[in-house]
Order: structure tokens, then C-alpha cells, then sequence
């Protein structure tokens, strides 16, 4: 059974950090997968056995911050997942003229000098959020060509195909959600590419060489969390590329980088979401 409910949660006041908190809260509660925007966040857990309102509404109860949830939740079938992508959400997305995002499913797909399939299932990563085409602009942009690449909380796999696909000389990918690993797999193999995808978190880097790239678009609490451990994981003079996190929060990151020996040397930003590139000192 494949069975998930989306739960919309409306905030009010809403700002980053209070759906940062918020999905951190849910996530404790079972919650799988979450997708935040400026009014709130959609939150993902599996079906079985589930309420839903009810789960989402004992997670926040206790939450630190006076604001106020509307939460309403909607039965996703998982023999029903690619057709509500196809219809609501997931159509073929070309990112700078150079690498088209699409679904084994579609039919009308633009051409493009690099060919992506993503099929997505529980996880995060089909090229729509301003977050990931902006991850993927860099790598298109960085010489990736014989480079090491490490990609945290890798989600479908679509960064780490991409850097495959750009000629990266070995690509190790890290997933701590299952299914959404799972789903990586399948779409490596889906893209003919060899990446050495991880079921794990930050801890699995331990396990693996200093890489010339890391990529994590994840969210900015656990950037912060883990920015020690993806500057170990980096080689001297490395780039680090992290999005997943607003303009606001710049300053924030930038701060926590310098005092794990990293530098931010360029930015990109689209509906207030940014990336940003950084280097490692030697």
C-alpha cells in the first residue's frame, strides 16, 4: 500500500522559520515530506491507519510561537501519484536551454542537449521548485568534469543525475527518507547513470573520500546542523552549493559557513528562495 495524505497547513502569521519549526514538529509526529511556501507548508504521511487533522493537529499543539494553523488534508492514492503530478504539478520544465526535466509519462517533451526523467513518488526534487532549478543552473554552470560530487538529502536524485550526466567522476547521493531513496534508485537507473546512493543522514559521510562538490538542498535548520559535516566532507579549496532557505537567511548561513572555513562567493534567488555557492578555504 502507497497510500499518502497531503495535509495543507495554512499559517498565520507565516514567516521561514515558523514553517522550518513546524515541519521539524510534523516530522517527529511520522510526517515524511514537506513543501514550504510563503503561506505555510503541504506535509506527506503515509495513509495507513492514519487521521491525518488529527496528527497534524497534536504535533503543533505544543508549538512555541502564537500563530494560528488551517489545516486540511486530501487523500493521494499511490496507484493514482504520477497521474495527480501529471495533471496538477509535474509538466516538463527546460532549464536554461540546456537540460529538460520530465516524466516517463509525458508525451509532448522539448528537446534539450541533456535529457532528465524524473518519476516522482514521495520525494522531493522534479526541477518546479524555484529551490532545485536553481541548484540545477549551477551545476550546469560549474565545470563538474572529472569532479567528485556528494549530494545531501538527494530526494528523487535529480541534482546528483545531472552532475552524472555533466560528466562528475564519481557521484555519491544521501537519502534519509526510505521511500524517497527508493525512489532515487529507480531513477538512476531510469537515467542510465551510476551514482552510489546512501540510506542515511549527515553520519553516512563519514563513510565516504572528501569530494571536490557537495550539493544540499535540503532546509536551512539542517544546513546549520550539519555545516560542520559537509565542510569535512569537502576538499581544500572545494565548492558547496545550498539552497533550501530564503534571501533572509543569508546572513545567517554565511556565519555559520565561516566558522566551518567557508566562504559565499555567489548567490541566486527567485520568489525570495535562494542558492548559494560557497568555497572551502585551504
Amino acid at each position: 500500500m502507497n497510500d499518502y495524505y497531503s495535509v495543507r497547513i495554512d499559517v498565520s502569521p507565516c514567516t521561514p522559520d515558523i514553517t522550518d519549526l513546524a515541519a521539524a514538529f510534523m516530522a517527529d509526529a511520522g510526517f515524511e515530506s514537506f513543501e514550504p511556501d510563503v503561506t505555510g507548508l503541504t506535509a506527506y504521511i503515509r495513509a495507513e491507519g492514519t487521521d491525518p487533522d488529527g496528527v497534524a493537529r497534536q504535533a503543533l499543539a505544543g508549538f512555541p510561537i502564537p500563530v494560528t494553523f488551517d489545516i486540511k488534508s486530501t487523500l493521494v492514492e499511490g496507484e493514482d501519484w504520477n497521474a495527480e503530478w501529471e495533471k496538477h504539478y509535474f509538466k516538463p520544465i527546460v532549464i536554461d536551454d540546456a537540460c529538460v526535466v520530465h516524466s516517463s509519462f509525458h508525451k509532448d517533451v522539448p528537446s534539450a542537449r541533456l535529457d532528465i526523467v524524473i518519476d516522482p513518488k514521495m520525494a522531493f526534487g522534479t526541477g518546479h521548485h524555484d529551490t532545485t532549478s536553481q541548484m540545477m543552473r549551477y551545476i550546469l554552470q560549474e565545470d563538474i568534469a572529472g569532479k567528485s560530487v556528494i549530494d545531501m538529502g538527494t530526494g528523487t536524485g535529480i541534482l546528483a543525475i545531472l552532475a552524472s550526466m555533466r560528466g562528475a567522476s564519481s557521484v555519491a547521493a544521501v537519502e534519509i527518507d526510505r521511500p524517497a531513496y527508493e525512489n532515487a534508485l529507480e531513477n538512476a537507473v531510469i537515467n542510465k547513470t551510476e551514482i552510489n546512493i546512501i540510506h542515511g543522514d549527515a553520519s553516512a559521510l563519514e563513510g565516504l573520500e572528501a569530494a571536490d562538490y557537495l550539493f544540499a538542498n535540503i532546509n536551512r535548520n539542517i544546513i546549520l546542523e550539519d555545516m560542520d559535516r559537509y565542510a569535512e566532507a569537502l576538499r581544500p579549496g572545494g565548492t558547496m552549493l545550498l539552497s533550501g532557505f530564503y534571501r533572509e537567511d543569508i546572513p545567517v548561513v554565511g556565519k555559520r559557513a565561516a566558522e566551518s572555513g567557508l566562504t559565499i562567493c555567489d548567490s541566486k534567488e527567485s520568489n525570495r528562495w535562494v542558492a548559494v555557492k560557497l568555497l572551502k578555504n585551504y
